[in-house]
């Protein structure tokens, strides 16, 4: 089990990268997280029993596809998706379990543990090696009593911890001598050793933080891993990533993203990062808007009513008005195609107390959120030109009116989506569909991009070989074998 000094410090590329490599010396791996905090998720590959969809994070998505098996909801038994600043929507083997604010988790999730061990279990059946990732850090240990997501689980499964410590952020020894200090004796005894991740330049220079630390500990270092610029190019796990993300090219074509506090789903937008002829800009509260962009996407969204309410609130709603006047063109998935319509309701309060917000009004449709939750994988057709495209359906509201008669898309022949009349305004509620490469590079060379050849699914595999390959010289093999 990798845990962490903190969040942030890279145990979920730690974990893909070190699933890839056990997985290149022919070992059967499958990757586990016991509890996940994000809204960053994906529709498991594997169907529960009774042929629907189930919710995973997106990290374990991409850890399976590392391990080069099938992800289920096995590898993510606790799906925590916040739709507040205080409470979350809690998903438990792949299904809505129910809601909690922060504090009344604390008395939940001992409960859980018994859905972790099922879980955890059933992997260990069917495989030679599980690579568990840790949620924040064991040294919270305001939050040990009850626990699932650390020492609770690793204790309870007796599960060998490896921390980690990001030296790229600074306080390196102290984050990992300061764990071993707070840690209780039981908790501190389940760890083997440590790793130190994101080092830039001569690792011979930390030769002595190495020596420190284990004098200080008593564990051994299991290797120090260099910055890998690569893992930028991987789906990321939560909105922290967003914090870093700089448009990397000031050529091409402009894309942009208004970036609210309850995104979700963003990793929608890898594909454009990676093509060389699009400049994807992401505009946080404060910034400017790009003038130049040809294209605004509004992603989903875990809470539409407060992520509308908040677009308002910055002034942004009169920014894309001023986008659409320019000829620009706007693209809205799953909540942000729903706040591009004339209304939001909610009439059984499942996002909170507004039963209903004016929308956009970009596009003639009005939305009603209802409690049961659609989740799938799904093929579809662009309805405009018959492309093939892929992706996942994770949404709670049923959307209607004129301007869906004339859908974005259509699975299996039924209209999802619609488009404005004058075709400058789209939206649907499928999720992934840049990944589809041809219909991307259709779709970009609308906006005038040329090129439009990456192979993103290759790319990601490729990405994933490059991590092992990385990881495999400085980590020592005997972290396998705890």
């Amino acid at each position: 089990m990798l845990q962490g000094t903190g969040s942030d410090v890279g145990k979920t590329v730690l974990v893909a990268g070190l699933c890839r490599l056990a997985r290149m010396r022919g070992l059967s791996v499958r990757p586990f997280k016991p509890q996940n905090m994000s809204n960053n998720a994906a529709v498991a590959d594997t169907p529960l029993g009774d042929g629907s969809g189930g919710e995973i994070g997106r990290a374990q998505w991409l850890q399976a596809l590392a391990c080069g098996v099938p992800s289920s909801v096995d590898m993510n038994p606790v799906l925590l998706k916040p739709q507040s600043e205080t409470g979350s929507q809690i998903i438990v083997h792949g299904k809505v379990w129910g809601s909690a604010g922060g504090r009344d988790y604390q008395q939940i999730k001992p409960r859980l543990l018994g859905a972790v061990m099922e879980s955890f279990e059933r992997l260990g059946d069917e495989t030679d090696l599980i690579i568990v990732e840790g949620a924040g850090s064991p040294a919270e240990i305001n939050l040990r009593s009850g626990d699932i997501a650390n020492m609770g689980f690793a204790t309870a499964a007796n599960v060998p911890v490896v921390l980690v410590g990001d030296i790229d952020r600074g306080g390196v020894i102290a984050s990992i001598v300061g764990t071993h200090t707070i840690l209780p004796p039981e908790d501190r005894n389940m760890i083997r050793g440590f790793l130190i991740n994101k080092f830039r330049g001569d690792v011979s220079l930390f030769d002595d933080g190495l020596k420190q630390i284990t004098e200080f500990t008593g564990w051994p270092g299991f290797g120090v891993v260099p910055f890998l610029p690569e893992a930028s190019r991987l789906p990321a796990e939560d909105s922290v990533a967003l914090e870093h993300s700089v448009a990397d090219s000031q050529d091409g074509v402009t894309i942009a993203v208004p970036i609210l506090s309850r995104i979700a789903n963003f990793d929608d937008l890898d594909p454009l990062k990676l093509e060389p002829g699009v400049r994807l800009v992401f505009v946080r509260p404060g910034d400017p808007w790009p003038c130049d962009a040809r294209l605004i996407v509004l992603p989903g969204s875990k809470s539409t009513i407060a992520d509308l309410n908040q677009f308002r609130e910055l002034g942004w709603d009169a920014e894309l008005m001023r986008h659409v006047q320019r000829g620009g063109k706007v693209l809205g998935i799953c909540g942000g195609y729903q706040m591009l319509g004339r209304i939001v309701r909610d009439p059984d309060g499942i996002e909170g107390t507004d039963r209903e917000v004016e929308g956009l009004r970009l596009l003639d449709v009005e939305t009603v959120l209802v409690p049961e939750k659609t989740v799938l994988n799904q093929n579809a057709t662009d309805a405009e030109t018959g492309r093939p495209l892929s992706g996942y359906e994770i949404h709670m509201g049923q959307t209607t009116g004129p301007d869906t008669k004339r859908p974005m898309i259509r699975f299996a022949g039924a209209p999802d989506g619609a488009i404005s009349q004058d075709g400058s305004v789209r939206g649907c509620y499928l999720h992934g569909l840049f990944t589809t490469d041809d219909w991307r590079a259709a779709f970009l060379a609308s906006l005038g991009v040329s090129g439009g050849a990456l192979n993103y699914r290759a790319e990601v595999e490729r990405t994933l070989d490059v991590l092992a390959e990385r990881l495999d010289p400085v980590v020592k093999s005997t972290i396998f074998e705890l």
